[in-house]
This record gives C-alpha cells, sequence and structure tokens, in this order.
C-alpha cells in the first residue's frame, strides 16, 4: 500500500491491522517529508531561533523553557519517558499495528515535521511484524494519547523498558528489534518524539477496528431478523418499499429491502402456514389460530431500530476516515500566505471520536436489546406462536433448552447499557489546568469497542435460536418452506452446529460455534450466495 497522505479508507486500515498488508511511502510523501525537514534543521535549529513549541521548547507547563540545540536529543528521549505512564492490559496485535499505520498515515500529510528515519521506523515495524506493546489504560484523549503513544515510541526506539510482540513471542523491545533484522537505535531530532506522541491516534485505532466489526455485525442481525421472523411466521407487509417511501428515512429503508430480499420466496411467512397449528399453540382442537393482523414490535418495528443504527454507523464512518487523513499533532507546519511556519492549535483533541464512539455505543446497545427481544419471544411459546417452550427438545422437563441462552445474552444486554452511558461528556482538567477539558476518547473507544464485541455474540445468538426453531417444526411446516436466502444460512449454520433434536447439550459450545460463523463472514455468504450483496 502506497501512501499518499489523503486517501485512507477504513477498510485499508483494516487490512493493514489484521491482513498484514505492507506499507511504503510514495516517492512525492518522502521528498516532501525530506524537503520540509530540511527547512526545520535549516532556520529553526539555533538556540537564538524564536520559540517553537515542542521544537525547541518544553511541553505543557513547560512551554517557555527554551531547550537548547545541544539538549534536543536528550529531550526527545525525556519526553518519551515522562509520558510513558500507561496502565492495564495491552492493546490486540490488530489495534497496536493500527496505532502505527495512523500515526504514520497523519505524518504523510507533511505537516508534523519529523524526520524520515522516524517514519522509516513506523513502516520497518508493520512489514517486519513488529507490534509494540501498548497498555489501554492512561490516556485522556487531550493532548493526544500522550501515555499508550509513548510506550509505542520506546518500542521504535528499543527503550529496554518498552516491549514488542514478534513472531508471537513477547520481548523486550531491543530484542524484538535485533530478531527483527532492525539497528535498536532510533537517532530522534528535534519534534519526533512530540508528533510520535501527540495526537488521540489510539483512540482512533480501537474506534477504526469496532466500528468495521460494528458494520458487519449489523448486516448479520437483518439476517438474524428474517430467520426470527419466519421462525414466528410473521406478517411481510411491515417491510415493503410503499410503506417504508412514507417515512423515508435511509437506514430504515435499507434494512426493510434486505429483510425483504431475505425472505423474498418464503412460504412460511403466510397465512396458510399460520393455519398450521404448532402443538403449543392449539387451543381447541380443530380450531384455526386467532389472526394476527399485525406482529409486536421487536418484529414489526425492526427497520425503524435497525435502520437508525445503520446511519449512526454511516456518520461515524464519515468522521472516523476524515480522522484518519488528518494531522494531530501540535504544532503543525503550515503555508500562511507563501510562508510556511509552526502555529500552535488543537488538533490532537480527541472529542470528534469520543463523541462518534458514544453514538456507536447507544446504537449498538439498542440494537442488541431489540434482537434480544426477539430470542426471548422465541423461547416463549405464548409470544412465538406454538414453538416448544424453550425450544427444548427431547423429553421436556427432563430437558431444559435455550431458556439459559437468552439469559446470558440478556446479560450482555445489560452490560451494554452501562457501556453505553456517554464518556464524552466527562472531563477532568489535568496537569496543572493546562489541559482543562479533555476528551475522554480512549475511555470511549474502548467502551464501544466492548459494547461491539458483546452485540456480535447477541446477533449471533439470535441466529443460533432461530436456525433451532426452524429445525424443530421442519417436519410439522413442511410444505410451508422458509426462503431461499435463509435455508442457505441455515444450511450453513448446520454444517457446523448440528439441529439439537434429543435434548440438552454443552450449549456454550454451539454460543461460540455461532459466534465464530458470525465473525468470519460465513454466515452473510451464505446469504449473499443467493441473494447477491447484502447491503
Amino acid at each position: 500500500m502506497i501512501l499518499d497522505g489523503g486517501t485512507v479508507t477504513l477498510e485499508q486500515v483494516i487490512a493493514v491491522a489484521k491482513g498484514g498488508e505492507k506499507v511504503e511511502l510514495s516517492a512525492q510523501v518522502a521528498a516532501s517529508l525530506a524537503e520540509t525537514r530540511a527547512l526545520i534543521d535549516g532556520a529553526w535549529m539555533t538556540d537564538d531561533a524564536p520559540l517553537i513549541y515542542s521544537f525547541n521548547t518544553g511541553v505543557g507547563a513547560f512551554k517557555d523553557r527554551r531547550i537548547a540545540v545541544e539538549d534536543i536529543k536528550r529531550f526527545q528521549t525525556n519526553l518519551i519517558l515522562a509520558h510513558a505512564t500507561g496502565l492495564g492490559e495491552p492493546l490486540t496485535i490488530a489495534q497496536s499495528r493500527a496505532v502505527m499505520f495512523l500515526r504514520l498515515n497523519a505524518f504523510c500529510s507533511d505537516h508534523s515535521g519529523v524526520t524520515l528515519p522516524v517514519a522509516q521506523r513506523l513502516i520497518d515495524f508493520l512489514n517486519k511484524g513488529l507490534s509494540p506493546v501498548i497498555p489501554v489504560q492512561g490516556s485522556v484523549g487531550a493532548s493526544g494519547d500522550l501515555a499508550p503513544l509513548a510506550h509505542m515510541t520506546g518500542a521504535l526506539c528499543g527503550f529496554e523498558e518498552a516491549e514488542v510482540i514478534f513472531e508471537s513471542r513477547r520481548l523486550s523491545a531491543r530484542e524484538g528489534l535485533e530478531a527483527a533484522g532492525l539497528s535498536p537505535e532510533l537517532d530522534m531530532q528535534s519534534k519526533d518524539a512530540s508528533a510520535l506522541i501527540n495526537g488521540s491516534t489510539v483512540s482512533l485505532a480501537v474506534a477504526v477496528l469496532a466500528l468495521a466489526e460494528a458494520g458487519e455485525i449489523a448486516r448479520n442481525a437483518d439476517i438474524g431478523l428474517a430467520l426470527s421472523l419466519e421462525a414466528m411466521r410473521c406478517e411481510t407487509d411491515a417491510f415493503i418499499a410503499p410503506l417504508h417511501a412514507a417515512r423515508p428515512h435511509p437506514g430504515q429503508q435499507l434494512v426493510a429491502r434486505n429483510v425483504s430480499a431475505l425472505v423474498a420466496g418464503s412460504k412460511r411467512m403466510s397465512e396458510a402456514a399460520r393455519k398450521t397449528v404448532f402443538p403449543e399453540e392449539a387451543r381447541t382442537e380443530g380450531c384455526d389460530p386467532a389472526p394476527r393482523v399485525q406482529d409486536t414490535y421487536s418484529l414489526r418495528c425492526a427497520p425503524q431500530v435497525h435502520g437508525p443504527a445503520r446511519e449512526a454507523l454511516s456518520y461515524a464512518r464519515t468522521v472516523i476516515e476524515r480522522e484518519i487523513n488528518s494531522a494531530t499533532d501540535n504544532p503543525l507546519i503550515v503555508d500562511d500566505g507563501g510562508q510556511r511556519r509552526a502555529v500552535s492549535g488543537g488538533h490532537f483533541h480527541g472529542q470528534y471520536v469520543a463523541q462518534v464512539m458514544d453514538l456507536l455505543a447507544i446504537a449498538m446497545t439498542d440494537l442488541g436489546s431489540i434482537c434480544e427481544r426477539r430470542i426471548a419471544r422465541l423461547i416463549d411459546p405464548n409470544m412465538s406462536y406454538g414453538l416448544p417452550r424453550n425450544l427444548a427438545s427431547g423429553i421436556p422437563g427432563l430437558n431444559t433448552g435455550y431458556g439459559t441462552v437468552q439469559c446470558s445474552l440478556s446479560a450482555l444486554v445489560m452490560e451494554n447499557r452501562t457501556l453505553s452511558t456517554p464518556g464524552s461528556v466527562d472531563s477532568i482538567p489535568g496537569k496543572g489546568n493546562a489541559e482543562d477539558h479533555v476528551s475522554n476518547s480512549m475511555w470511549c473507544a474502548r467502551k464501544a469497542s466492548q459494547v461491539v464485541e458483546n452485540l456480535r455474540a447477541i446477533v449471533a445468538g439470535e441466529i443460533l435460536v432461530a436456525a433451532q426453531a426452524l429445525s424443530q417444526v421442519a417436519e410439522l411446516a413442511k410444505g410451508h418452506e422458509i426462503a431461499p436466502a435463509t435455508a442457505a444460512v441455515v444450511a450453513a449454520v448446520r454444517n457446523e452446529i448440528p439441529a439439537r433434536l434429543e435434548g440438552d447439550i454443552w450449549f456454550a459450545k454451539d454460543m461460540n460455534a455461532i459466534i465464530d460463523l458470525v465473525c468470519d463472514g460465513r454466515v452473510v455468504a451464505a446469504c449473499e450466495s443467493v441473494i447477491g450483496r447484502l447491503e
């Protein structure tokens, strides 16, 4: 991947972070970085130059203290040491790689003034598979993610306290660099350390990966919805295009289109199928079930709930992709009326990331909530129109069925409700009140990431439970076939997870298996093999 300084997409970040794609600078970017650095070294690196923040001054409360040219290299080291205060578990390898790639891409806009060896060290780490060990706690998302980025920078520089993951081994940074064939020494010049630790790039990396996952899970949520609709023999009118033209929200219309495509050709969502009496649905022998008229909210109103979640994802992507291609440290070198100069500003502040991650957490929490309500309906014959209680097989009572599957997933819904409490409205002044308003972006991204992980399990759970419901009544409902697309999904599930028709099993095994199917894209691929691209 050749970086040009402004066109990286979310998918490209994922390709580097998860897929291991190699990177390099375009010739134009490399030349531009070298030209800017020559300007800095030639015009600003003298002891009588004007004070330029972090080039020849201290930082934070020491912004007005000059750093002598002879001490500038030592200052780079001290700056990293002073900010390496991260705590907690490390980022995942994918997150760590995303951090390095995003920091590198920010430098490619040529506003940071970094030296080419610093940019090359990031490239070498990415291309050789070195991942800094970066603690997740310690950033307030204000002057950037200073603490975690200092741990990254210490690894780049081969500091003895820093660590890396290389070839599945956790090593000291120096050992890792030597094992990868790189010099442990990195000769950093003025502004290099500041540029590396400034900017809310760790928050952004976590946000990018969470957002990408959420987009895929949302598509799986529409599949789970379609399976539940068929399992409970629901009405199709709530999803027709003319209805949604009357309230033309794009996300709502998108979900309605998806559902209509998924259940196209279904004979299960019909009046004839509804008159097929399931064992627990019968009240008086020989009588047809009561007319449905319309379905309950978690079924009929699904486009109006899944839809806003889709639009939240779209908005979040707009903000995050803009942030991916932004210069976010301080000061930045800009062309001001034909003169290039360093200008202090606040691009490091993480409020954009913080707010969209809060939005993502809220939207994904509600999406999980409606999915869980459909799971609850599937196991209750009073709400499922006669499906077996708890979808238990074998001898009822002796076998308990899927009741606790629903219970465990409801626990994740409750976790998400707490995690979706906004963090971007919180702020604690720090550093002698120099940072008197902070974004809390790292916590916002971390909790959104956990919400998405929980949502994956909830959505996968609906697919598992709805598929079980469809399998249990397959013989009874014979003649009222499900749609080709949903049949393909059930078949994909059954390739890995048998229908449980003979009693209870270790249900955690099936729950983990369905999560894996959702994670690796096989559920979506199965339906797309029939209907083409699912939106």
